[in-house]
């Protein structure tokens, strides 16, 4: 289960500067949009939904990071963070659901949950 804990744990960070590197995309795009447009207003109005959405995905991806650098030094806290993320990615469809599926497969078996306890 030591392989399976770490996989996980790569897992969830992947996953989650995958959410950053895509808020940044997101962020990057409407700034431009707003740029190319001229408008004074498009620009304002562009610029707080591209501030929104940055943050918006940091605080959704955050966690996930905070939480695979738990498991790697195996901290019980990260195994039940962990979970909860996992359950709300299964909603992500299909990544999110596969990396969900797989995370709470990996956490719940006895052999995790000991070893979780030493």
């Amino acid at each position: 289960m030591e392989k399976h804990i770490n996989i996980v744990a790569a897992l969830q960070i992947g996953f989650s500067i995958l959410g950053i590197i895509i808020g940044a995309v997101v962020f990057a795009i409407l700034h431009f949009a707003g740029d190319i447009s001229g408008d004074h207003e498009a620009q304002f109005i562009l610029s707080i939904v591209a501030n929104v959405l940055i943050i918006f995905f940091a605080v959704l991806s955050i966690p996930g990071i905070i939480a695979g650098i738990g498991l790697f030094k195996r901290k019980e806290w990260a195994r039940i963070l962990t979970l909860i993320i996992s359950v709300l990615d299964l909603f992500n469809f299909p990544l999110g659901t596969a990396v969900g599926v797989y995370s709470i497969w990996a956490l719940v078996q006895p052999e995790t949950v000991e070893h979780f306890k030493k």
